[in-house]
């Protein structure tokens, strides 16, 4: 059952002539606790929990008796019957299909000397960057320097044209540059 209480509580009205006081008496319905406690709850969910245990034990015991059953009998032939006459393979024929030979492009050399090779230029490369990253002038400046065939490409952003030329003169000065493509922007 419900439990029931009666809540009471008094108003006072007052305007300018008059002063009134009210009594008010309410009746507060408190529902009944029919919930499960937290001991019950926790008896269920460990015999859950218990009873599924031991099936999954049962079920892999039923599983090693199927096993040693199947290991005792004996062995049992089958009989496979062939096919009494195997056909012959199909073999289709197309014709042969023509592809136009691979175009294969050579860039002429410039300057009429040959390009440098892959190692030359890497070790231009390393040159250029081990000069840029030793000058205390450069090596905050953050140019980068690409090497191919001899031709450095240079990027970057410097504060003024004197620090622009500086840092090409330093890099036409290292071996085996053949021109220097000096794209650093001032600003």
């Amino acid at each position: 059952m419900a439990e029931q209480e009666v809540e009471r509580s008094r108003v006072v009205v007052e305007t300018p002539n008059t002063r009134r006081e009210y009594e008010r008496a309410e009746a507060v319905h408190q529902p009944e606790r029919n919930g499960v406690s937290g001991g019950v709850l926790a008896a269920v969910v460990v015999g859950v929990i218990a009873l599924a245990a031991l099936m999954v034990l049962f079920l892999m015991n039923r599983q090693d008796t199927a096993n040693e059953t199947l290991a005792n009998q004996p062995p049992q032939t089958t009989i496979v019957q062939q096919p009494a006459q195997q056909q012959p393979p199909i073999i289709v024929e197309q014709p042969a299909t023509t592809q136009p030979a691979p175009v294969i492009v050579t860039q002429p050399a410039t300057g009429g000397s040959a390009p440098a090779s892959g190692n030359a230029d890497a070790a231009i490369q390393t040159a250029i960057d081990k000069k840029l990253s030793d000058d205390p002038a450069f090596s905050s400046l953050g140019i980068t320097a690409t090497v191919f065939g001899g031709k450095v490409t240079l990027m970057g952003i410097v504060k003024t044209q004197a620090l622009k030329n500086q840092v090409e003169r330093a890099v036409k000065n290292v071996k085996g540059v053949t021109s220097v493509d000096n794209q650093i922007s001032v600003g």
